[in-house]
Order: structure tokens, then sequence, then C-alpha cells
């Protein structure tokens, strides 16, 4: 029988959103969490040509996965998710900014302008 690695991070990361989803009665955070539990094979992967097709300049959205690298951003944004590959990462701060779950779930609690992408 095959053995099944959990990540404690990741396990915390999603027993704090759904703690912030039951506190403050928004379901968006419910939906992360729900979409992070997921197995590695079932979560989202953006590029970033995806994320510069569909976002506008300013919007910050949150991918419940990994953001890999192919693709060039042309407008700022505001990226979350739960990994980043080392190329996107650096694309998308010279345009933008990253942000981690944990950030964003401090930063805007309200998840209000965020939307998800993936």
């Amino acid at each position: 029988m095959k053995k099944i690695q959990k990540n404690e991070h990741l396990v915390e990361v999603i027993k704090e959103m759904k703690k912030l989803a039951i506190e403050s009665n928004i379901a968006f955070w419910k939906r992360i969490a729900v979409e992070l539990e997921k197995p590695s094979r079932n979560k989202r992967v953006v590029n970033l040509g995806r994320i510069n097709l569909y976002t506008k300049d300013g919007e910050t959205i949150i991918v419940p996965g990994k953001v890999l690298g192919s693709g060039e951003l042309d407008h700022k944004v505001t990226v979350c998710a739960y990994a980043f590959s080392a190329e996107a990462e650096k694309k998308i701060t010279e345009k933008g900014r990253v942000l981690s779950l944990p950030e964003l779930m401090k930063e805007n609690p309200k998840a209000s302008n965020v939307r998800i992408i993936g």
C-alpha cells in the first residue's frame, strides 16, 4: 500500500481558511479550501499567459494550485497561489505582486475584488 504524505503547511493553511470562512461568514474561503484539499494531480495549474489573457490591470486573482512561468504579463496584477514556479514568481514581481495564501487572508479577509483563475 502506498504511503500518503501530508503537507503540514498546506493542512494548516486550509484549517485557517475554513476558520476564517466560518468566523466571517464568507463562502469564498471555504471554496478555496475545498479546492486545495484535492489530490495534487487534481489541483489547478495555470500559466502566466492565461492570467494575462483573463485579467485586467490592477486586478487581484487567486489560483488554488500552482502558477507556471509560460507566457508573459503585460499589465500589473496581484497573484495569490499555493505555489509558484521560480520563473513565474520572477515574471510576476517585475509587473505586479506575488502573495501567499496566508498573506491574502490577512490583507483581504473579506476577499473583496478577488477572482479565482484556473
